[in-house]
């Protein structure tokens, strides 16, 4: 399971930085939002298989550090023109870009609670974790919901 966590956060880590890479503008970033959020959720369904295993949240340190990095990235990773007139399947509302204070606040709340929980998993406090990873769920949804597409 370690070893599957650990290629997910690389994927995670990876995606961004390829899509910029590749050098064809709004499409590469919002594939490459696309791929890193599905990562992310790949992060967090590994971490909450590993809480519900009863695993220290030791275990779980490299993949909350690198969600955590991701968490900080979001909102550069909705640049302006990178949304339904970039001509490339999006589920970001308009809302991202006309309530930008807004959305960066959401992914200024997620970004520190992935903070938290990269910190608890540094120790071992497992109902500590297991509660802010609950946390950094509910930041992600709040997110979501305001500015994502169903």
């Amino acid at each position: 399971m370690r070893k599957s966590i650990t290629a997910a956060v690389l994927g995670l880590l990876c995606v961004g930085g390829a899509a910029n890479a590749q050098g064809d503008g709004a499409g590469s970033v919002i594939q490459g939002r696309q791929g890193a959020m599905m990562l992310s959720g790949v992060a967090m369904g590994a971490m909450k298989s590993a809480i519900d295993a009863g695993q220290a949240p030791s275990t779980q340190r490299f993949a909350t550090r690198a969600l955590a990095r991701w968490a900080h990235a979001v909102p550069g990773m909705f640049p302006a023109g990178s949304g339904a007139e970039a001509g490339v399947p999006t589920k970001a509302k308009p809302e991202v870009w006309s309530d930008r204070a807004g959305f960066e606040a959401r992914a200024a709340d997620y970004a520190a609670a992935a903070d938290r929980l990269a910190e608890l998993a540094a120790g071992e406090d497992a109902a500590a974790f297991s509660a802010q990873s609950a946390v950094v769920r509910q930041s992600c949804n709040a997110c979501h919901t305001a500015y994502k597409l169903d």
